[in-house]
């Protein structure tokens, strides 16, 4: 087992969790055992994120507490849009708590919530679903290399 330290330009093998303010799960790596990798700095996550991270090395666990902007950000009113209902069919009601994935002009799905339905208008929110939210994040850190 090398004893590499994450550094600002390591590529670190990890499991995390994500657990809410309220202590529920609402993501984890170990579920399908398939570990995250991740570059330092090449701006996946938050800089205060991977501030967390250094000076790590594989084998040991962290637990922090982040602040949403360190997060998943804020809430962005521009992310969130309104669908005529027409557009919704069978496969993909309009129903409030479902998450569809719209396909974009370039090809990629983004998953939108179905936040409201009224009348014919369908109100859909592509921000991340833990916007807004403090999170607690969980690594083990299983690799370092660099």
């Amino acid at each position: 087992m090398s004893e590499h330290v994450i550094g600002e330009k390591s590529e670190v093998l990890f499991h995390f969790s994500i657990k809410l303010e309220d202590g529920s799960a609402a993501d984890s790596t170990k579920v399908h055992n398939k570990p995250a990798k991740l570059f330092m700095g090449d701006g996946s996550l938050t800089e205060n994120f991977e501030k967390c991270l250094l000076g790590l090395k594989a084998g040991e666990s962290k637990s922090f507490d982040l602040e949403p902007e360190d997060a998943f950000g804020q809430p962005n009113p521009d992310n969130i849009y309104y669908v005529e209902r027409s557009k919704f069919g069978p496969d993909a009601p309009a129903e409030v708590g479902s998450i569809i994935a719209f396909t974009q002009p370039d090809g990629t799905e983004l998953p939108g919530l179905v936040r409201e339905v009224a009348g014919d208008s369908v109100t859909i929110d592509f921000n991340h679903p833990l916007a807004g939210q403090k999170v607690t994040f969980e690594v083990d850190i299983l690799e370092v290399n660099g």
